[in-house]
């Protein structure tokens, strides 16, 4: 396993982290004892990075993963979780709840601090609230030492290019923007190395599009971009190549970015994602396979309130 520096963090992270939000059950029913094994092997295969949510299975996820890393101790993982998002359409990033919900993820994950905590979805609060009290919250979570460092995740990068020049945050975690079809996060990176800022990126299979499987029905992704993505997989399957896996080698390849989320409950698939990122990537294949996503390189679809979000162009497309 690779490590790389997560900003200016002190932080040395894993190039493939572990994303639990499949521990909460929110794709497929998972048992318990499979779900902990699923941890375990991460953790004992090189992964030192740990992201949930209360929001991931309500807060299943969360209870879990506290249950899993019991026998863990605490400094083989670094433990991110997230405050403000609670349900599908519940979000509230005032000061008093963003504090209280950092003592209740303390709570059901089985420790008193964590390393970091996130504002979750930010694009779907008020600026305002954001900005003057979830934000502010996280400092004084950080001063009174119940956390290391802090950050916010969205889907628009707006909401990075909004809130980076007018505070400061120790991590960012942007999703579904460095994959074999959306290269955009790469323009983050001036203004994340200015500002010292970590970043942690996630889904490098876009939320299911990069993969063998149905594309799953909630899944936003316009038409185009589902049909282009299938076209992609399917070229790999003629060719003997499964397209998540170059996926994960896409992701984890570049050294720019120091970290990429990956989620499953299955030990033999985070065994075979941690070996993926080991193995040398087919590069002819790897060409091929974005010559077929060119036409939708960079497209994404809405998040969010209105204020959060940029004017579509061709870097963020809707499509």
């Amino acid at each position: 396993m690779k490590y790389r520096k997560l900003g200016n963090t002190g932080l040395e992270v894993s190039a493939l982290s572990f994303g639990a939000s499949s521990l909460g059950s929110v794709f497929r029913e998972v048992p318990r004892d499979e779900a902990i094994l699923t941890v375990h092997t991460a953790i004992d295969l090189g992964i030192n990075l740990i992201d949930v949510s209360p929001y991931y299975g309500l807060m299943k996820a969360e209870t879990v993963l506290g249950e899993a890393l019991q026998t863990v101790p605490r400094d083989k993982y670094i433990l991110c979780t997230k405050a403000g998002r609670y349900g599908e359409g519940e979000f509230d990033f005032s000061r008093e709840r963003i504090i209280r919900s950092a003592e209740e993820s303390m709570g059901r994950l089985g420790t008193d601090y964590l390393d970091i905590l996130l504002l979750h979805d930010v694009e779907f609060g008020p600026v305002e609230q954001v900005m003057e009290e979830g934000i502010p919250a996280l400092e004084e979570l950080k001063q009174a030492g119940k956390i290391r460092y802090y950050g916010v995740s969205g889907l628009p990068l707006s909401v990075f290019e909004k809130v980076l020049p007018q505070t400061r945050l120790d991590v960012i975690l942007s999703y579904c923007h460095y994959s074999l079809n959306d290269t955009t996060l790469l323009r983050l990176l001036p203004l994340l190395e200015k500002s010292g800022t970590g970043l942690m990126n996630a889904s490098p299979i876009s939320m299911g599009l990069l993969s063998n499987r149905k594309v799953p029905d909630w899944h936003p992704a316009g038409a185009e971009i589902q049909a282009a993505c299938q076209r992609a997989a399917e070229y790999c399957r003629d060719k003997g190549e499964d397209i998540a896996k170059l996926a994960v080698q896409f992701s984890t390849a570049n050294e720019q970015i120091p970290t990429t989320l990956v989620s499953t409950a299955t030990p033999a698939n985070i065994r075979n994602n941690i070996k993926w990122t080991e193995e040398p990537m087919n590069e002819q294949l790897l060409t091929e396979v974005r010559d077929i996503l060119k036409p939708i390189d960079g497209a994404t679809w809405p998040s969010g309130r209105a204020e959060w979000n940029e004017a579509p162009g061709r870097n963020g497309e809707r499509l």
